[in-house]
């Protein structure tokens, strides 16, 4: 199984970048999960939870707003502020 490339940027820097099986996120139309293989979205993201699953287990940060976009297999979230205090790591590349 292909794995999604995720980065998760904040207003003023880049917060995380690596490889995840799984991500999701609130979006203004209800909770998104995207796998390896969805189809190109652009949302717009309500202040939540975002969580990542990588190899390693689960990664969460929480947004206040923002955006996500996939398409072909790269996920890039940004958000204005990102409270990065849940991730066990930070695989930036």
């Amino acid at each position: 199984m292909s794995a999604l490339k995720v980065e998760l940027v904040a207003a003023d820097r880049k917060v995380w970048e690596g490889e995840a099986s799984m991500v999701s996120a609130r979006s203004i139309e209800g909770e998104l999960g995207i796998l390896p293989g969805h189809t190109p979205l652009l949302g717009v993201l309500v202040t939540g939870d975002v969580r990542i699953a990588t190899g390693g287990g689960t990664e969460t940060v929480t947004i206040d707003s923002g955006f996500l976009s996939v398409d072909h297999d790269r996920v890039v979230i940004v958000a204005d502020n990102v409270d990065a205090a849940g991730l066990a790591s930070a695989p930036t590349a």
